[in-house]
């Protein structure tokens, strides 16, 4: 097989496409928001100030990252003060998750730079395709999810 024809599977597989699309934007990410938070944190600080008291197993069905990464995140954004949990009284074996006084700070002073990193993201886009690219996108996302 010839690199070229390598390449053009390359260039027409949606795995690989997705997979450089989400390096290109983690790299993004980091530009706009800088070290201390990765893209996954931010989701669930996000997550969970919109939904304050959520359990971890809920988090995962929420933000779409598995049961283990998830609870290796949470892990270390409580050592770093950006969580705290408490079990849930439904079930003494599961978690509910709130934001600390730090972890609202943290949010709040990465929400304009998290939402300037998908501005510029998008902008590669003309205005038009925007919005079709995010709707194809979810569109995966909830079929694949559901399948």
């Amino acid at each position: 097989m010839s690199t070229e024809k390598t390449f053009d599977h390359l260039d027409r597989s949606p795995i690989h496409l997705l997979h450089r699309a989400s390096q290109c934007a983690g790299d993004i990410f980091q530009e706009e928001v800088g070290d201390d938070l990765t893209p996954r944190q931010f989701a669930i600080l996000l997550t969970v100030a919109q939904n304050e008291g959520l359990s971890q197993t809920h988090l995962v069905e929420r933000t779409g990252i598995d049961r283990s990464t998830l609870a290796d995140v949470i892990r270390r954004m409580l050592r770093k003060g950006l969580l705290q949990r408490r079990r849930t009284r439904e079930d003494a074996r599961a978690y509910a998750v709130r934001l600390t006084e730090e972890g609202w700070r943290v949010l709040k002073a990465a929400e304009p730079h998290a939402r300037r990193a998908d501005e510029r993201i998008l902008s590669v886009l003309p205005n038009a395709e925007r919005n079709r690219l995010l709707k194809a996108l979810t569109e995966i996302v909830l079929s694949l999810e559901a399948a």
